[in-house]
């Protein structure tokens, strides 16, 4: 008996059965037909600007509920209600990894969803992203985290001057760690005076951020779907948040250089010249997310399970990938014995047949 069969002689559950049929036989609005004005108005706007407010999109939706996580905490210090009460690292890098994966949801169909200078610039090394877009990109995502700080103080801005003012009479520079300037942007700690040890710091938190984010977007990867890469980079970056935020991590060139110039607004340029750190937090990031991505591509990168998925071919398309195969001594006698399976036994002799359709999972023609 059929499930639209039980439907109707209520053979379910008590309860499950009216609760469907309802939905089944509920009124659903049809979507509207699309004109051919709203075509053209969608073909009219350019490309490129789609692109761009995509990434600065993008930016805001991660900065935004993640600098507003770091200034309800902050400004709480002193609440008699306790600091738990209003955030934690643990909030912070929840909001800071909810709002990549909203991003990346919300904007990456539109522009592929770098979000981060040195993404950008990676994608154009390794990925063939064209490097007279990535000027363009960076503009985006630095105006979308600058847009995300001067929200962010509008909103704030009553509980930030209080907090400001309270600092002020206790002798508390504003620029400081702890301070309303450390909302913003990453300000290091009184303590946190060896810019070697900064930068190592940097340099580590945005290797790993890096490789999680190539490893995520690999499309051979088996562990990693579309649906879920968006939460994975965002934990990926959370995880650092929870482990080094008490440190001092910067962690991308746009957000720290957006927020930063809002801080100077309010604050100055002590923002920029403060212990000298200021360069660490925004142009580390890109040399580390370099060394990260060539770490993947040169020694964990395997194109023949790209190509095997469809996702990759070929620069001399299939007889290129046979030549290949050939001149590695994966195959006996070329293709012939390819395709009849006759091949040394290797791993990824076999490996590339399948992948490339040449045998069926059990080892068949």
């Amino acid at each position: 008996m059929s499930d639209m069969h039980r439907l109707h002689t209520n053979d379910l559950e008590l309860g499950a059965t009216d609760a469907v049929q309802r939905h089944i036989s509920r009124t659903v609005v049809p979507p509207a037909q699309v004109s051919q004005r709203k075509l053209d108005f969608e073909h009219s706007r350019p490309r490129w600007l789609r692109e761009c407010m995509a990434e600065a999109t993008g930016v805001f939706f991660y900065v935004f509920p993640g600098i507003a996580s770091v200034a309800s905490f902050t400004i709480n210090l002193a609440s008699p209600q306790g600091v738990t009460a209003f955030g934690s690292l643990f909030q912070i890098g929840w909001a800071f990894a909810i709002g990549i994966a909203f991003a990346i949801i919300t904007c990456a169909p539109t522009s592929g969803g770098h979000f981060n200078p040195a993404i950008t610039i990676c994608f154009a090394i390794w990925q063939g992203f064209p490097w007279k877009k990535v000027p363009y990109y960076i503009v985006s995502q630095i105006f979308g985290a600058f847009i995300a700080g001067l929200l962010m103080m509008g909103m704030y801005w009553p509980e930030i001057q209080a907090y400001g003012a309270a600092l002020t009479k206790a002798g508390v520079p504003l620029v400081s760690n702890g301070g309303p300037a450390s909302i913003l942007c990453t300000i290091p700690g009184a303590t946190q005076t060896n810019l070697g040890y900064l930068f190592l710091t940097e340099f580590f938190v945005d290797s790993f951020i890096g490789i999680v984010i190539w490893a995520a977007l690999d499309p051979a990867n088996p562990f990693v779907s579309a649906t879920s890469a968006p939460f994975v980079i965002g934990l990926a970056y959370a995880n650092m948040v929870w482990g080094f935020a008490g440190i001092s991590i910067s962690t991308n060139l746009a957000r720290d250089l957006g927020t930063r110039m809002v801080a100077a607004i309010f604050y100055g340029p002590t923002v920029f010249s403060f212990n000298n750190y200021s360069w660490i937090a925004i142009l580390v990031n890109v040399p580390a997310t370099i060394f990260a991505t060539a770490y993947y591509e040169f020694l964990m990168r395997d194109s023949i399970q790209r190509i095997g998925a469809g996702h990759a071919v070929h620069e001399e398309g299939d007889e290129g990938l046979v030549r290949h195969f050939t001149n590695r001594g994966l195959m006996e006698g070329g293709t012939t014995n390819m395709l009849q399976g006759n091949g040394s036994g290797s791993d990824e002799y076999e490996t590339g047949k399948r992948e490339h359709g040449y045998l069926d999972s059990k080892g068949a023609k």
